[in-house]
């Protein structure tokens, strides 16, 4: 049986995916490399999730790139950068890009180390709490590389260029409350796992598909033209009212706790 790097349990249609390498302080070798690409793509296909968790167990989120384990085999290089096209993400991109794919927001509960492929990682989510006393790092600096795992995408959402070079090219480490000025992460939470779960049952309270295009919308047209934001913003609200679920909204919106109605899966927002 292979290592299982990576746990998958759904409760209440909410997802938890912890990563499981607690003796390595959660360093990502290729089974979770591929282990995390599979449960992003089948939680991409689940219609009935409404959130999901993404933490690590042990005293560290993620310390990085299990180099040692990865470099034993040169051909691993090539299986985490092949790629058919060169704007689409290869498997160490994916691990980041894909939780953006996912119809359904993504909850970062960040703890202890959160450096390198860690923080790649995490800047896939659309949300990061941090206890305290974590650290973060883009971490490639200190061996010559550039972060090529797809987080410049949320980089460049949340940055300035020049801090995100600063970043990038020094490789420092800093503070949860550095990273909150920095403007990498969503809150300083005591306990981040907490407050990740309190959020999700939040928006569970929400039309699915509501939230869905909600993240679909900002996703694609945050640094698109004004006119690409306003048609998209139109479209997507369509599909929005067009499905159940926003009739749902309403009617719980103007009725009593006891009368609510149940959310239908979401629609497609693939």
């Amino acid at each position: 049986m292979p290592e299982k790097t990576v746990l998958l349990t759904i409760e209440n249609n909410i997802a938890y995916v912890a990563l499981n390498r607690a003796d390595k302080h959660n360093a990502i070798n290729m089974m979770m490399f591929y282990q995390l690409d599979k449960i992003i793509k089948q939680l991409q296909k689940d219609k009935s999730l409404r959130a999901v968790i993404v933490h690590g167990k042990g005293v560290d989120f993620c310390s990085g790139l299990d180099v040692k384990s990865v470099m034993k085999a040169p051909v691993n290089i090539f299986k985490l950068l092949f790629k058919w096209l060169p704007g689409q993400s290869n498997l160490a991109q994916r691990v980041s890009t894909g939780w953006r794919k996912i119809p359904a927001p993504v909850i970062m509960a960040l703890h202890g180390r959160v450096w390198g492929g860690g923080l790649q990682i995490a800047l896939g989510g659309d949300f990061r709490f941090v206890e305290p006393s974590a650290t973060l790092s883009i971490l490639e600096a200190r061996w010559g590389l550039i972060p090529d795992m797809g987080g410049t995408l949320a980089l460049k959402e949340h940055l300035p260029a020049d801090q995100a070079k600063l970043l990038a090219m020094t490789g420092q480490e800093i503070s949860a409350q550095q990273a909150l000025e920095f403007k990498l992460i969503t809150n300083i939470c005591a306990d981040p796992l907490v407050s990740a779960k309190s959020l999700a049952d939040k928006l569970c309270q929400q039309s699915p598909d509501a939230v869905a295009g909600v993240k679909k919308l900002y996703n694609h047209v945050w640094w698109r033209s004004d006119r690409f934001t306003l048609a998209r913003e139109t479209y997507y609200q369509l599909k929005v009212m067009l499905g159940k679920n926003q009739k749902i909204k309403t009617y719980n919106q103007t009725h009593s706790t006891s009368e609510a109605k149940v959310f239908k899966d979401r629609g497609d927002w693939s």
